[in-house]
């Protein structure tokens, strides 16, 4: 696990490219990702140590000038919010749920990483911007009092991009299996209660 990354959202793709090439050069880096997401956006994010990081950060920040949409600079991430923008997925546990949401990817970053090391809860998923019109969400599962308090955290860090959140005090359970699979629209299965009425085909 690198000591530090840094992600950098961009509204010109052009700046994006050239910002990573810069970041790249400037410092040794790792590049962990890259690309264009939604809405017509470059996400760059990179990690090593944390002086490494925080000068290829600076240099990219500098770079995109005024494309620059937010920026986050995390040393020492928590573990699981740097498992999460690797791509793992949990499933959600305990009694309460809850949702963030967030107009851009770097202050969804803040926001977790931020509640994730204030309060004992877990983390279900993080997705960035793809697929959400530019938006990030995170899920977050634990104990009740600890899922509500790291919302107010998160939404105290979130440096006013927070545009909504949810608290589940006791997640339905065959919701909570068809999140511990997908959150996306296009792979969630249907789900019907027993006994429930069914329309026939005519």
């Amino acid at each position: 696990m690198y000591q530090a990354f840094a992600l950098l959202e961009s509204s010109s793709v052009a700046m994006g490219v050239a910002a990573v090439d810069r970041m790249l050069k400037k410092s040794p880096v790792a590049l962990l990702r890259c690309g264009t997401v939604h809405p017509g956006r470059w996400l760059s994010l990179v990690g090593g140590t944390v002086a490494a990081t925080e000068e290829a950060h600076a240099e990219g920040v500098t770079v995109l000038g005024e494309s620059l949409c937010d920026e986050v600079c995390l040393a020492d991430p928590h573990p699981a919010l740097a498992a999460a923008v690797s791509g793992e997925r949990n499933a959600p546990e305990g009694e309460a749920l809850g949702v963030l949401e967030t107009t851009t990817s770097p202050a969804l970053l803040r926001a977790v990483d931020s509640a994730l090391k204030s309060v004992p809860v877990g983390l279900a998923e993080l997705r960035m911007a793809d697929d959400l019109g530019g938006k990030a969400v995170a899920l977050i599962h634990g104990l009740l009092a600890d899922v509500e308090a790291a919302l107010e955290i998160a939404a105290a860090n979130g440096g006013g991009a927070v545009t909504g959140s949810s608290l589940m005090p006791r997640l339905d359970d065959n919701l909570r299996d068809i999140l511990a699979a997908t959150t996306r629209f296009g792979g969630c299965a249907s789900w019907q209660p027993e006994g429930g009425e069914v329309l026939e085909e005519e």
